[in-house]
């Protein structure tokens, strides 16, 4: 078992799927990547780390660094952020197309490093 399939393993029941559906969106688009823990969430690597996620209360916090969500900020409106997060309600389902498109931004801007 990976450490983030034990991250997602010791959330709620009930937010289980959701993280699956997260990080198989997440591979989908950046298989090459490298599943780590990094400041005690699940994040995806490449050369440097692409996008983190965590549970929290009522979101799932998605922190695509700083870039992504000022080129995304219109896609974005729905969504409470901050310098470097998104937060994903719990109770709506995740924008699986907004996801896939800021991984993908996140490929090419950790390209070009």
């Amino acid at each position: 078992m990976t450490p983030v399939e034990k991250y997602n393993q010791n959330q709620s029941k009930s937010i289980q799927p959701k993280l699956e559906l997260l990080r198989e969106t997440i591979r989908d688009v950046a298989p090459e990547v490298e599943e780590v823990i990094s400041y005690n969430m699940p994040a995806f690597k490449q050369n440097k780390v692409l996008v983190y996620y965590a549970v929290n209360k009522n979101h799932i916090g998605f922190y695509p660094t700083p870039s992504p969500i000022l080129h995304f900020q219109k896609e974005l409106k729905p969504y409470k952020t901050s310098k470097a997060a998104i937060q994903f309600p719990l109770d709506k389902p995740l924008p699986i197309d907004l996801i896939q498109k800021i991984v993908k931004f996140r490929i090419k801007e950790d390209q070009n490093l």
